[in-house]
């Protein structure tokens, strides 16, 4: 375990006993203010984990090797049938149940910057809403305000944050009341953090006074739940299922009554929803089984032969692509964090790190110059008893957005939004006029906290606040309920 202990002689110590005596390499140019900061964070540094993952992924790596025998993973598929749609009917409605009870938690993993949308500041804030701007941590509080209401129940928000916006997140729901929410009902807690290193085992210096260190990886949530007293949080509330999604994804149904369901009538400790994969090589992951045990291949280390094998009717033999959404059991992650050491294992990533150079200047390297540590949250299902994989539409649950450009963009996102809610308009009744190539004529956004289903749409329209023919652009908003 890390020391509390950060006087210099014993840091001094320690880096010695490690191996890593050129962090101090910068001391007598460092001010007291940058001496106690980088004393501080060496205290915070576990050297004895830190050797293992040197020893493991750096000078003696091992190289990766998928589990044996892998087979398509089998699925819920989406219903085609009367039976299936009978069954989804009572999986929504256990759903609901548990959700009324105050069973269930929502949690978004909220750690990364918008830099490469574009934006200069946590990825949450981006503005994505269609026509009202609103930003992504809204798009996922409305709906869960929304939630909250019609289920008469106090359903927590977990938020993951990170070192890098851990502050500027909190002051972002503070500057806009939390949405609506509870503020003692939405609980922030920051990513884990571990120090990189170069090809040869050294720490780098991200400054004359700063070890570089890096997030733990979408897995380190689970840890941290644990370690920031989230899970105990969640224990006093009675809280038994958690709905973990990602905040790039504004399509994601925060609390889904069916997929709550069917993780419950499993006793399942883990469960994801799938989609169909676009092309062989995109860029997700892959629900595979290797004997009794679910995983996800990660798409970088799937064989190409894999990816590209089709059945005889010409489709993917292997389609069920991974999407970041999952529900855990409270018990399971409480199973995983138990006894001070974390079930998930650790994997190397080479990455271009930010380093200092002799003369003591930052500098950002042109290619990758060393090694960082990560865990992902899918390694839990091998782990897990009962996995339940659930099929969802992908045009009306997974749109990220991701990138600047070309494809999950924040303009393909908010256009799968307005195509989504126009279509619930039409099903509601009303008439949407399409451009010649398919796309409505006008921009549609719908808020949850207006309507949240369909159902409520049509008593919109009976009561004259949707037009019958869409003539214009059209947000609802609460003040449409």
């Amino acid at each position: 375990m890390p020391h509390k202990n950060v006087d210099e002689p014993t840091i001094r110590r320690r880096l010695a006993q490690a191996d890593q005596g050129h962090v101090l390499h910068f001391w007598r140019r460092l001010s007291p203010k940058g001496r106690r900061k980088l004393l501080a964070q060496v205290a915070g540094i576990d050297f004895e984990q830190l050797a293992e993952l040197i020893t493991r992924h750096v000078t003696h790596p091992r190289p990766v090797r998928l589990p044996p025998n892998l087979k398509p993973a089998p699925f819920i598929p989406l219903p085609t049938t009367a039976a299936d749609r009978r069954q989804r009917r009572r999986m929504h409605d256990l759903g609901e149940q548990l959700l009324a009870a105050g069973q269930v938690a929502a949690l978004v993993v909220a750690g990364g910057q918008g830099t490469r949308l574009g934006y200069d500041g946590p990825k949450g804030e981006f503005p994505i809403g269609p026509l009202s701007g609103r930003p992504l941590f809204q798009i996922f509080a409305d709906a869960i305000l929304a939630a909250r209401r019609a289920y008469g129940a106090a359903i927590p928000w977990y938020v993951m944050t990170s070192q890098a916006n851990d502050g500027q997140t909190r002051r972002f729901f503070r500057r806009h009341g939390f949405f609506g929410l509870p503020p003692a009902d939405v609980r922030f807690f920051r990513q884990g953090m571990v120090p990189a290193v170069d090809f040869e085992g050294k720490l780098i210096l991200a400054a004359p006074d700063e070890v570089a260190m890096s997030p733990d990886g979408h897995g380190g949530s689970l840890l941290a739940l644990a370690r920031q007293g989230m899970l105990a949080d969640m224990a006093a509330r009675g809280i038994e299922h958690i709905s973990y999604f990602q905040v790039d994804n504004p399509l994601v149904p925060p609390l889904d009554p069916v997929f709550i369901g069917y993780h419950a009538a499993a006793g399942s400790d883990m469960s994801s929803k799938m989609a169909r994969k676009r092309d062989p090589l995109e860029k997700v992951g892959l629900f595979c089984t290797s004997g009794p045990r679910l995983h996800v291949i990660e798409y970088s280390d799937l064989p190409e032969k894999l990816a590209k094998a089709r059945k005889r009717d010409g489709t993917l033999r292997s389609a069920a692509g991974s999407i970041a959404i999952h529900i855990l059991s409270r018990a399971f992650v409480e199973r995983l964090t138990a006894g001070g050491r974390f079930a998930l294992p650790v994997h190397r990533a080479a990455k271009k790190i930010d380093y200092v150079d002799a003369a003591g200047k930052t500098r950002e390297p042109d290619k990758a110059n060393g090694v960082k540590f990560e865990m992902f949250v899918f390694d839990a299902l091998p782990l897990a008893r009962h996995p339940v994989v659930l099929e969802i539409d992908r045009a009306a649950e997974f749109s990220p957005a991701k990138n600047a450009e070309p494809e999950d963009t924040a303009g393909t996102a908010r256009r799968d939004m307005m195509r989504l809610q126009a279509a619930w308009l039409e099903e509601a009744g009303v008439r949407v006029p399409r451009r010649p190539d398919g796309e409505p004529r006008f921009w549609v956004e719908i808020n949850p906290l207006a309507a949240r289903s369909v159902a409520d749409l049509q008593a919109l329209v009976r009561r004259g606040r949707i037009p019958r023919v869409l003539a214009d652009d059209l947000y609802l908003g609460p003040q449409d309920a």
